[in-house]
């Protein structure tokens, strides 16, 4: 079992100092979070909180997940980094396919990207991208990603995006995973037929295995059991040394953690205490899970 360091509204002065010390604490990965913007109004609710609610407030600091990514491999040597995730919706694959490539390359293949469609319309309509059909945009964005990202002169002709033929330079040296984020019917289904493994926001464990069980059947649907899957989890309610042990039981692969807030730091305290707790998390977790 891995584990990641959630980042996710930390201070954007804090994140080089936590990079380094998770990775020298035996950390995997980063979890970079995406968002935008902060929409005064709304027209959808947020799907992951009970109430519907962003809980995040307009001051959360945010810094672009493919930025963040260069800035922080540039500063280690091993640690992994992937969006958790990306909202497909508002960009386009093809400029995505450039920055993904750039970032691939710059941090010597040690990034995943980590995709989803967006729950905001405001996010997808005041980019330029259409909100409706962004399920069918998805899969299709998707598809010109693994085109472009495997390098060559390539083309794409379809529904929703259109180019001839073109190449991008240099291309990574290794496949860039793609990893699925969603909780929906339809988010599961993508994620088993098209990803290298599936994010999943904030759940408890019961939901959490079940959704496990689920992904496994769909992947026996597709003919995918013979590929390699990610599951990367955001659990709620199993902490401590027997509450990974249990996740890592029900299938999950890597588990996205803030450490910090195990021992009562909060996501804007300092940034000593929070290097406290990735190492004080590392001495209880991750040293005795294998």
């Amino acid at each position: 079992m891995k584990f990641s360091l959630g980042i996710a509204l930390s201070p954007l002065d804090q994140l080089i100092d936590l990079a380094q010390a998770a990775e020298e604490c035996g950390f995997s990965a980063i979890a970079l979070p995406d968002s935008l913007f902060y929409s005064e109004e709304i027209s959808a609710q947020y799907p992951y909180t009970p109430d519907g609610r962003r809980f995040w407030t307009v001051d959360t600091p945010w810094a672009d997940p493919l930025v963040t990514a260069a800035a922080l491999g540039s500063a280690t040597t091993r640690i992994r980094f992937y969006t958790q995730v990306l909202k497909l919706g508002p960009r386009n694959p093809v400029l995505l396919a450039r920055q993904v490539g750039s970032v691939a390359n710059l941090t010597g293949n040690r990034f995943g990207l980590g995709v989803g469609l967006g729950w905001s319309p405001e996010e997808s309509l005041w980019c330029g991208s259409p909100f409706t059909a962004r399920g069918a945009r998805g899969d299709e964005a998707i598809e010109v990603l693994r085109l472009i990202l495997a390098g060559g002169m390539v083309e794409h002709h379809g529904a929703h995006f259109e180019f001839g033929r073109l190449q991008m330079s240099p291309a990574p040296t290794e496949q860039v995973p793609i990893y699925v984020g969603g909780h929906s019917s339809a988010a599961l289904r993508r994620a088993a037929r098209l990803g290298d493994g599936w994010s999943s926001a904030m759940m408890r464990f019961d939901d959490l295995r079940a959704t496990i069980d689920q992904l496994t059947r769909l992947r026996v649907e597709y003919g995918r059991t013979d590929q390699p899957f990610e599951i990367q989890a955001v659990c709620i309610d199993r902490f401590g040394l027997d509450g990974f042990r249990e996740q890592a039981e029900a299938g999950v692969t890597d588990a996205i953690v803030v450490p910090w807030r195990f021992y009562g730091v909060g996501f804007d305290g300092g940034l000593a205490a929070k290097l406290a707790g990735i190492r004080r998390f590392a001495d209880e977790v991750i040293s005795r899970i294998p």
